[in-house]
């Protein structure tokens, strides 16, 4: 049975129609019309594939369905899937850490939409899990996630530089971490 602790629905303060919830097989075509745009992908590791095909989706949507440690969830709005947020625990040594990472259609980008998925997602998990810090690692050629991470209460811990490699350039990324 999945822990009901990866499973929520949390609403969205301020934005009407807008929430997260846990992904379903029903989302593949809205997930494949979202994710497969070049703009998302720009930024994305290489696992998250450009084009994104029906194949891709659910590749995904079998991943998640079959999570038993990290969180997934669809950010919906209007009642359709329009990105994602997922929260990676980490283990032995790290294991009061945790990773995430989101993405949003572009259509709702500059919305203020993104930092309350970040706000919320990351006030759900220090609620109800054993973590003491989340992280965020962002191309340093993204300056708008950056932002996110910081109206969101992330502060920049530092410059890793020549850390990635995206579209054959190697690229500086920068840590930002929220830590109580």
């Amino acid at each position: 049975m999945p822990d009901p602790l990866l499973n929520p629905t949390l609403e969205l303060p301020g934005l009407a129609g807008a929430r997260l919830r846990p992904w379903t097989f029903a989302d593949a075509p809205a997930l494949v019309r979202h994710a497969n745009d070049e703009q998302v992908a720009r930024h994305m590791r290489d696992t998250f594939p450009y084009p994104y095909s029906a194949g891709d989706a659910e590749f995904f949507l079998c991943l998640v369905a079959d999570s038993t440690r990290d969180l997934f969830l669809a950010i919906e709005v209007d009642g359709e899937p329009v990105g994602s947020v997922g929260v990676h625990f980490k283990t032995d040594v790290r294991r009061r850490s945790a990773e995430i990472g989101y993405w949003l259609t572009p259509a709702y980008w500059g919305r203020g939409l993104a930092t309350a998925v970040v706000r919320t997602a990351s006030a759900y998990v220090l609620a109800h899990f054993d973590v003491c810090r989340l992280y965020a690692v962002v191309f340093a050629n993204n300056p708008a996630s950056a932002r996110v991470l910081e109206k969101a209460g992330y502060e920049l811990e530092g410059r890793m530089r020549r850390s990635v490699v995206k579209d054959d350039q190697t690229l500086d990324s920068l840590l930002y971490a929220l830590v109580v």
